[in-house]
């Protein structure tokens, strides 16, 4: 049992780190195979060894593939994972740096050390653009308003959106019996604010409230509420050029649209087809939807009914761990905070948007940092939360030992 142990210590405390640009050949697309939480239960080394063939840039899956083979004491064929790991830039803890080669025995040793590198230097790009107070508490995602500077954030603990301004001036609109707001857009032509609802804060179930969409108004006002399918909890949204509302269920693994003119949510892609679907973004030509799966990486749904897609790519990199996502031109701008060290990355997309061939990080590790969180994409800059405080959320509740703090919206040029 000390292998397993450890090994489980390992997985839990790595980090990653890249070099600045990447470049790859075409690579083939694969389809999308559904996953869901009985998937998360693989232990098996030959199952999580098919599951990592399925989802090759998945670090997150490799991590238990290696945890598996440490618990069965079959140190050889850890070093196949270790060296995929280091291969793509994965950099362990200092406590796992120094175990593992203990771990896996004297004869192995010297090559286990050679496959476990140094941390990476941080990469800060960003400056703070702006602060929300601490009264908002936790701050999951930001809309900005370019022509007037108003800027809104939503409030997961306080299930409230927070209106005001890069000079300050914050005022709260709590919508009544409201779950956790997280995901929001403004539509400036309809002066609209289109926030995403649902139970995602850990707490009981009593606590729900309401689950769906709720469009207010620049000043506060509710004006709609399109209610979600049963059982479903929408979290992040992204509204598409032509209207189109795509929102995720990170509890339930399911895409919903709201199509304009509609007043009711339509599944796009079913419940338990994704294990935490996040961050939205639609290609160029409108016609395919990118999703990213914080655990096995970022799909291509199609927006014609024709079979989900893995994002494929040749590069060595991983795509789990993303939690914001958007297109900007040929790249799609990923905020991976799930792949410590956390990192927010450019992803350039191949001619036809169904392959990552080019890889550049914009910023990583910056000291600055707890938690980089979702945002709004400027024309020229990414706006988002650096400090998220997640960790002062337990069980639904504030944990009154580690009190909220004000928060940070930084702003990233992404011309980089």
């Amino acid at each position: 049992m000390r292998a397993l142990g450890a090994a489980l210590a390992i997985a839990l405390a790595g980090c990653a780190s890249y070099p600045h640009a990447q470049e790859a050949a075409p690579a083939r697309t694969a389809l999308w195979r559904p996953v869901d939480a009985g998937t998360g239960a693989i232990a098996e080394v030959e199952a999580l060894e098919a599951l990592a063939a399925a989802y090759p840039d998945s670090g997150s899956v490799r991590l238990r593939l290696l945890n598996a083979q440490l618990g069965a004491e079959d140190y050889d064929a850890s070093i196949p994972t270790l060296r995929w790991l280091d291969e793509r830039g994965y950099v362990f803890s200092e406590a796992a740096r120094r175990e593992l080669p203990e771990l896996v025995g004297a004869e192995r040793a010297a090559q286990v050390s050679a496959l476990i590198r140094e941390p990476a230097e941080p990469v800060a790009a960003s400056t703070v653009f702006a602060t929300v107070p601490s009264q908002a508490g936790l701050v999951e995602s930001l809309a900005i308003d370019p022509g007037t500077g108003l800027m809104a954030a939503t409030s997961v603990s306080r299930h409230s959106v927070w209106l005001g301004s890069a000079d300050g001036d914050w005022r709260e609109f709590a919508p009544p019996g409201a779950g956790n707001l997280s995901g929001i857009f403004l539509d400036p032509g309809r002066k609209t604010l289109w926030v995403a609802v649902g139970h995602i804060d850990g707490g009981p179930e009593e606590s729900a409230g309401f689950a769906g969409l709720i469009a207010m108004s620049p000043e506060g006002a509710e004006q709609q509420r399109i209610a979600a399918p049963p059982g479903a909890n929408l979290s992040d949204i992204h509204h598409a050029p032509d209207g189109t509302i795509f929102a995720s269920d990170p509890r339930g693994g399911g895409i919903y649209r709201l199509r304009p003119g509609s007043d009711a949510l339509e599944t796009l892609v079913s419940p338990g087809s994704f294990r935490s679907p996040q961050g939205l973004a639609t290609s160029a030509d409108g016609m395919r939807l990118y999703v990213s799966d914080y655990r096995y990486g970022i799909v291509v749904v199609p927006l014609d009914g024709q079979p989900i897609e893995r994002l494929a790519t040749d590069l060595p990199i991983l795509l789990d761990g993303i939690d914001g996502l958007w297109r900007h031109g040929s790249e799609l701008i990923a905020v991976q905070n799930g792949t410590s060290t956390m990192r927010i990355v450019a992803l350039r997309l191949s001619e036809d948007g169904r392959r990552i061939t080019g890889h550049r990080v914009l910023e990583q590790a910056n000291t600055d940092w707890t938690e980089p969180l979702s945002g709004y994409l400027g024309q020229d800059a990414l706006y988002y939360v650096g400090n998220g405080q997640w960790d002062r959320l337990v069980e639904g509740r504030p944990d009154p030992s580690r009190p909220f703090v004000e928060t940070r919206v930084r702003k990233l040029p992404l011309d980089r």
